[in-house]
């Protein structure tokens, strides 16, 4: 009997397609597209363009920077290092290094206005905070949707209206013979009030105003920081607790920490530069009562002409502000990370 073929040794025809060496269809296409990309991609002569196009788009807001912040800040230092007075330019502006400094360290018309700015912050900034929390949880409630959005609007409105414009409203307000104020103080019984002539109301008269002012922009960060808090750990908490006070401390303290840590550190900030709505309300005064350390520099800086001791009491405000940032950032923020 013949024996049947080889089976193992036959080879595919010469015409056959050959299957173990053909692309699949899909890598075939995902070529493709990736050829007919390159080839559309628009091609930069020699590449220097496409490195340094970010670099172009950066520049602007960098000169502006450099003109703005960097080069006044390294002027006011370089001058603080310097005997500057706009009325003594014979002899030019030597280097007296760190005799400004010390003449300003132990001034003391500086070190009481130090004071009050110290004393301004310690009592301003504690009420906004308080209040804007307090604002905000009472938002942060359910209720009237349509309230609540007119609300949210209103609280933009002071926080858009500039320092000056703010002084000026302030004037109007606590004027002793045409103010509202002392209007409704005397429909109360009581007689005009001096707000902007003595010196202890004129300083409650700006702190009032920068209260006003300032006090949305901590409710509407602390009521940020509210949108955060889960809904049903919130829900939660209330169906295990009706102590509202026990929520906030345990649920909501922890989402409102970073917008509290934020509001520390600008309104610190500006609170020590304050100026515009001081100088146009008051001027720093009666006497030097509402005289907080900006409105010294700038009395020193473009009344007494001395740019070296205005410049060496800019750098120390400078200082101060970051280093009460630094604490704020230690001391509140620290326990976000815990």
């Amino acid at each position: 009997m013949a024996a049947g073929p080889d089976l193992s040794k036959r080879t595919p025809s010469a015409a056959g397609p050959d299957l173990a060496k053909r692309d699949p269809p899909d890598a075939a296409q995902a070529e493709a597209g990736m050829q007919a990309k390159a080839a559309a991609k628009p091609r930069l002569r020699g590449g220097r363009i496409g490195r340094w196009t970010p670099a172009w788009f950066v520049a602007p807001a960098v000169a502006a920077l450099l003109a703005i912040g960097i080069f006044p800040l390294l002027f006011a230092l370089v001058n603080s290092f310097r005997s500057y007075n706009l009325t003594r330019t014979r002899g030019g502006h030597p280097f007296i290094w760190f005799d400004n400094y010390a003449d300003v360290l132990t001034d003391s018309s500086f070190q009481d206005a130090m004071i009050r700015t110290i004393g301004f912050l310690v009592t301003v900034l504690p009420i906004q905070v308080l209040l804007g929390m307090g604002i905000a949880l009472l938002l942060h409630k359910p209720g009237v949707g349509f309230l609540k959005t007119l609300t949210r609007l209103s609280l933009v409105v002071p926080m858009a209206t500039t320092y000056a414009v703010v002084g000026l409203i302030g004037r109007l307000l606590f004027n002793r013979d045409a103010g509202i104020v002392n209007y409704m103080a005397a429909q109360l019984g009581f007689g005009p009030i001096e707000w902007l002539g003595d010196a202890d109301m004129a300083y409650v008269a700006v702190a009032l105003m920068d209260i006003w002012q300032w006090t949305p922009f901590c409710a509407l960060v602390f009521l940020a920081g509210l949108t955060m808090v889960p809904n049903e750990v919130e829900e939660a908490a209330r169906l295990e607790t009706k102590n509202w006070t026990s929520i906030l401390r345990h649920v909501q303290l922890p989402y409102l920490l970073p917008g509290l840590t934020a509001i520390l550190i600008l309104r610190t900030a500006d609170i020590l530069k304050l100026f515009d709505m001081i100088f146009t309300m008051t001027r720093g005064g009666p006497g030097a009562a509402t005289e907080l350390v900006s409105v010294y520099i700038q009395r020193i800086g473009f009344r007494v002409f001395d740019q070296g001791a205005a410049s060496a009491q800019a750098i120390l405000l400078l200082v101060l502000t970051i280093i009460l940032s630094r604490l704020y950032i230690r001391v509140v923020y620290q326990e976000v990370q815990q």
